[in-house]
């Protein structure tokens, strides 16, 4: 694969240098859809558009195993979780996630459970205070989808366990302090997770039944295996992780109404069609994962370009997202792009693309518009104060997020309304 931009260049210090608008640059610099490039010394071809989406998760192509870094598995994922499996293994453990969260009822209790918790932490806050929204959506979804999940926690804990879980998506992009938080983060919750795993077995712990705490104890492998303590940890994080990430979200949407408060009256009425068109928008406006990788499975052509078996292929996510081709104006927040109708998959790819049952797109994209739907409501029926903060957001930092990480104060409002 010939590197057009000359073989001695490395565009890994413009990975860290541009953050999100890094693949976007590259590839607008191209003039084409794909740009061939060195990464770390590996070849490496950046691709984004429906059909670039469709060539990334067809198996025949790309795979995730070994193409995802040791410090993203040891901070966000966890090692042998079920993102680094390919085939009828990575398809035999995703539905056990698919079966917990995408079924509609499920949901549904989960954005209840964490509602519930919303409900208790702004009972407490409206004492005048500065409340740091993100931190406290953090803490309401933490205990919200730990009861949902079956995983027994006292309100002491709530606070350390939500720290450390958002700490594990909030260094997984690094090499400095935040990674190393990350992973001491990680350790002290697969400790946990496993103990409680080993108990529920034992036991010494009853599950409820129908839980995720219930699904993932039980789980066998293809070859009817139990899962070990440790692995069954880990993927129990990746239940409870990714929902605790819904977070940046929910501060992005304080964001959004913040600078467009029009928005308020459609959500405050309880239009649920416009509630999940508003989170699709935030979705697709603001910086959550910057692109996906994968290894190219055998000598492959993209577009002319020739991609040598092994290479990395990197799917450009937050450029697709704003890409003028498939959003007109892509820089203009608009829920009305999405109302009355359902996103395109291999158009709208927050989270991953194409088909979630049998591709690696995310299984909790489900939980994620619920929840950050509900949010938008809430919000919105909410009164408050924005104080003089800096919320600027840093396409160089990933994961991003308001740097105040959204303050209010003065904080008043009634009881959540079940969303749905």
């Amino acid at each position: 694969m010939t590197d057009q931009r000359g073989p001695h260049l490395d565009d890994a210090l413009g990975a860290l240098l541009n953050g999100y608008a890094w693949l976007p640059g590259l590839l607008r610099r191209g003039g084409a859809s794909s740009v061939q490039i060195r990464v770390l010394g590996q070849r490496a071809l950046a691709l984004r558009g429906p059909e670039a989406v469709r060539f990334f998760y067809d198996e025949r192509h790309v795979c995730r195993r070994a193409a995802i870094p040791e410090p993203v598995q040891g901070t966000l994922f966890g090692h042998r979780a079920v993102h680094t499996l390919d085939g009828a293994d990575h398809r035999h453990r995703k539905a056990m996630f698919l079966s917990l969260l995408t079924d509609p009822r499920r949901v549904a209790a989960l954005v209840d459970q964490v509602g519930a918790a919303w409900n208790e932490a702004i009972a407490t806050s409206g004492d005048g205070r500065q409340v740091v929204l993100f931190d406290e959506a953090s803490h309401a979804i933490t205990k919200g989808v730990c009861d949902w999940a079956g995983i027994p926690l006292d309100h002491a804990a709530v606070g350390p366990v939500a720290r450390d879980l958002t700490a594990l998506v909030d260094g997984f992009a690094t090499l400095g302090p935040r990674h190393w938080r990350a992973r001491r983060a990680r350790g002290r919750r697969e400790e946990w997770l496993a103990e409680l795993v080993q108990q529920v077995r034992a036991g010494v712990v009853t599950a409820p039944a129908g839980s995720a705490l219930e699904a993932v104890a039980g789980h066998r492998h293809r070859d009817g295996q139990l899962m070990d303590a440790k692995l069954a940890a880990v993927e129990l994080l990746n239940i409870i992780r990714p929902t605790v990430a819904v977070s940046w979200l929910v501060a992005f949407t304080a964001h959004a109404l913040h600078r467009w408060p029009e928005h308020r009256d459609h959500l405050r009425a309880g239009d649920t069609g416009y509630a999940v068109a508003f989170a699709h928008e935030v979705r697709r406006f603001y910086p959550f994962a910057p692109f996906v990788g994968g290894r190219a499975v055998t000598d492959l052509a993209w577009q002319g370009q020739r991609v040598p078996a092994g290479a990395l292929v990197l799917l450009d996510i937050y450029g697709q997202n704003h890409d003028p081709g498939l959003w007109p104006d892509p820089y203009r927040f608009d829920p009305q792009r999405f109302v009355g109708r359902t996103p395109d998959p291999y158009e709208l790819i927050p989270q991953g693309g194409a088909d979630p049952s049998t591709g690696h797109r995310c299984p909790g994209e489900d939980v994620t518009v619920a929840l950050l739907a509900a949010f938008a409501g809430w919000l919105a029926r909410l009164d408050y104060r924005v104080p003089e903060q800096d919320l600027t957001i840093s396409l160089r930092r990933i994961p991003t997020l308001p740097r105040s990480r959204f303050v209010v104060t003065d904080l008043c409002g009634t009881e959540t309304e079940r969303w749905g």
